[in-house]
């Protein structure tokens, strides 16, 4: 071969792939992804909308339905379409009990993988305590986008005519400052305990204290524990503690979930145990329909030899669990809707407080602000107990720690109605 025929010839094959890559390039498969969410209303249902519609204008092959189903409608149709094997690719969940009986069933897809490529970026973009919500034995099948917490939401005007100058941060200040505030005249706290889980929160706090995440999973998941060890008989007494000291308002027993935010929000008592929809519901129970001017939080206190941390939180909130059928674009699209741009049109919108680092940009309300750099800082986040549990847990949690208040059941008879009925729902 001449070195003037070889040079063509070289000369061709690269003018051949110089236009291979001009050309067109085969178009990408067609892809349909199914979402079924339960945001009914806006903002949330124009925004999910708006980020389908950015998404698949960028991906041309992608085609997102979206299902919109009103919560109780969700659970129903959820139930029948996973009975049948079919769940849908993407679609709303809470984390927890449900969705670990979603997973052992084969029915949810590991993510893990996807959160862990590129270094963990996207891992790392969370807050660690609200992704391991969406986990089981150290595997991802969803992802959350949005979180709240059960916290002590407090009048500071109250605290300061009391003279407390900073909130508690141990058990033993609590309860020192709820004798202060009764000396200066004040009620400590406000209940609404015929709602029986707005006093039960007051003890599954103290139990996430002293027990620790391992102790209460060593009982929730029946893996060599049990809702009569030491810690769980302590956190009734520690509560016992409490009451013994009547920091509730008159009629507390009777008293609603709305009465005990009026109460807190007229300015009748210094505190209360509640989630993040405190601030606006109190407002709304309030004469005034203002609330609390002056309102702060703070973390359930430390107590003393418990097993757990002060930054550990209880609550819960919203996320997104991956069918196991579901494409990869299913999850890229996922990964696209809890970016930290998208979490700060969420946030902005007041549509949920963001689980993103870079998300609480978007925050206005102060209150949500507290909230949200709270949970962040927590390793350990415990789910709601009937979340995490069989609901059925729940109303038995509920009711023998109703028993506690109203002073019909000791701390060792609390624990051991909860445990036998552990055993019944377990079977174990």
């Amino acid at each position: 071969m001449s070195k003037k025929f070889a040079l063509a010839l070289s000369l061709i094959m690269a003018l051949v792939m110089v236009l291979s890559a001009c050309g067109p390039k085969p178009a990408a498969k067609p892809v349909t992804i199914e979402w079924w969410h339960i945001s009914t209303v806006d903002p949330g249902k124009t925004l999910w909308q708006t980020m389908a519609n950015e998404y698949m204008a960028a991906h041309p092959n992608v085609t997102i339905n979206i299902t919109i189903l009103e919560n109780e409608a969700f659970k129903t149709k959820l139930t029948t379409v996973t009975q049948a094997g079919t769940p849908p690719d993407i679609f709303q969940s809470w984390g927890g009990g449900t969705m670990n009986d979603q997973i052992n069933a084969g029915l949810l897809k590991d993510i893990t993988s996807y959160l862990d490529a590129d270094g963990g970026a996207w891992r790392s973009s969370f807050a660690p305590g609200a992704l391991a919500v969406y986990a089981l034995d150290g595997k991802n099948y969803g992802v959350p986008w949005d979180m709240g917490e059960v916290a002590w939401w407090y009048n500071k005007d109250l605290f300061a005519q009391a003279g407390i100058a900073n909130p508690p941060t141990t058990w033993t200040e609590l309860l020192d400052d709820v004798k202060t505030l009764k000396a200066a005249g004040i009620t400590p706290i406000s209940l609404g305990e015929k709602d029986t889980w707005t006093g039960m929160h007051i003890w599954s706090y103290l139990a996430t204290r002293l027990c620790g995440q391992a102790g209460f999973l060593a009982a929730a998941n029946r893996s060599g524990g049990a809702f009569t060890d030491p810690c769980f008989v302590q956190a009734g007494t520690d509560l016992k503690q409490l009451i013994d000291l009547q920091p509730f308002q008159d009629g507390f027993l009777g008293a609603s979930h709305d009465v005990m935010q009026g109460t807190f929000g007229n300015g009748q008592a210094a505190m209360e145990l509640s989630g993040q929809w405190a601030p606006g519901a109190s407002a709304g129970q309030a004469a005034d329909k203002v609330g609390v001017k002056n309102l702060g939080l703070f973390n359930f206190p430390a107590v003393e030899g418990g097993a757990g941390d002060v930054t550990d939180v209880m609550g819960g909130g919203n996320g997104f669990a991956i069918g196991k059928n579901a494409p990869p674009e299913a999850i890229d699209f996922v990964k696209y809707l809890t970016a930290p741009e998208q979490q700060k049109r969420v946030a902005a919108s007041n549509g949920g407080i963001p689980v993103v680092k870079g998300g609480e940009a978007g925050l206005t309300d102060p209150n949500m602000i507290m909230v949200q750099k709270s949970f962040a800082a927590a390793k350990y986040f415990q789910l709601y107990y009937d979340q995490y549990m069989p609901s059925a847990m729940g109303s038995i949690i509920n009711d023998a720690v109703a028993k506690l208040y109203a002073g019909t059941a000791t701390p060792e008879q609390v624990a051991q109605e909860i445990e036998a009925g552990a055993k019944q729902v377990f079977g174990k």
